[in-house]
């Protein structure tokens, strides 16, 4: 009679740990988005599409040309950066918490954790309502692969969220026009899904061993009750990764002086120009949408079309603050291959763009 009785018992539970996850999940998701990103976008494309600008570019501000490295200059820019980014990066922490101790990780990983080239698609797809920048969707990346999600799965909705961010489309839309678009959607989707493909190449023999011994890697079931599971993976992901990420975004404010040159017709229009600021992109941290004020400034002093394609293709997809903060959830390797694979994408839309005259 208990044998009977214990196989419903453990169905209903199991039951109620689905419908839990999933819908703290959606809950935060789809509110934390309406208030975060979709709201203020909506209202925002209005305004853009009748001034045909985002203001001033965070690298310059009203200047044309960085401040000198300085404390002051790190300040500053790590001020007007998180003011721009603190909402997106909360919701972010508290996506990852809920992935990390609600959603049943069986699940998760049935249908994200396959290493098919399907699964990246699907990767892809869900970063695209996100609209996160690169920095302030790794929480989300690290809970996703964490919980059992693949690499190529992980790697394409972090890619995804700033490069195909479908507001930023529409912000470059009305400021840049649609030759930019297009520039930055087709060598979006090669950044995207070849980083995604390259990844999962790069971990083929992780891959086999993991999957020889999946049951010994099988955490074992924690028996707090969920707020305290979810408030112990807040403070967890919160107290990792933040640290890192502040101080970078400090430092690379300070180094604007070093990796963004005065604006002019002086920076060329040639592949040393191109080289250097696909560089300078990939490196570089900015908050969502950052980059359309910088090359439409840029292109407003005379800069070549070159150097302005480059950092269209680079300054969002990610950045030394993010590849560093994913280094305890990525190997090495895939990190770098990652950040090589930018900055070549970005030269090649550097170099697209001079030849098509843009």
């Amino acid at each position: 009679m208990r044998g009977q009785v214990s196989v419903p018992s453990a169905t209903r539970a199991r039951r109620g740990e689905y419908l839990l996850g999933f819908g703290l999940l959606l809950v935060i998701a789809v509110v934390g988005l309406f208030i975060v990103k979709w709201s203020p976008y909506w209202a925002r494309a209005f305004a853009v599409a009748s001034s045909h600008t985002l203001g001033n570019p965070i690298v310059y501000g009203t200047e044309a040309t960085p401040p000198p490295a300085s404390v002051e200059a790190a300040l500053d820019y790590a001020q007007r950066y998180f003011q721009a980014v603190w909402q997106a990066m909360l919701l972010g922490l508290l996506l990852a918490a809920t992935l990390d101790s609600v959603v049943p990780r069986d699940w998760l990983a049935r249908v994200l954790g396959s290493r098919r080239f399907s699964t990246a698609v699907l990767g892809g797809v869900l970063a695209l309502p996100g609209m996160m920048c690169s920095c302030c969707s790794v929480p989300v990346v690290a809970g996703l692969y964490k919980r059992g999600a693949s690499i190529g799965c992980a790697v394409a909705f972090f890619l995804g969220n700033p490069t195909l961010n479908p507001a930023v489309l529409v912000f470059m839309l009305f400021t840049l026009g649609w030759p930019w678009v297009v520039l930055r959607l087709v060598l979006g989707l090669v950044l995207v899904f070849g980083g995604a493909w390259l990844a999962v190449r790069l971990t083929e023999r992780e891959a086999q061993q993991s999957s020889a011994s999946a049951v010994l890697l099988e955490p074992e079931h924690d028996p707090r009750p969920w707020p305290l599971r979810w408030l112990g993976s807040l403070v967890r992901f919160a107290a990792w990764l933040l640290p890192e990420y502040i101080i970078l975004v400090g430092v690379l404010g300070a180094a604007r002086a070093f990796l963004f040159p005065a604006l002019g017709t002086e920076i060329g229009n040639n592949l040393p120009a191109v080289v250097g600021m696909a560089i300078a992109g990939t490196l570089f941290v900015i908050p969502t949408a950052g980059e359309i004020p910088i090359v439409q400034t840029m292109l407003a002093y005379g800069v070549g079309a070159g150097p302005a394609g480059a950092l269209l293709l680079t300054l969002a997809p990610l950045s030394l603050p993010s590849l560093v903060m994913l280094g305890r959830t990525f190997p090495t390797r895939v990190l770098l291959a990652l950040g090589l694979l930018c900055a070549a994408v970005g030269m090649i839309a550097g170099l697209l763009a001079m030849a098509l005259g843009l």
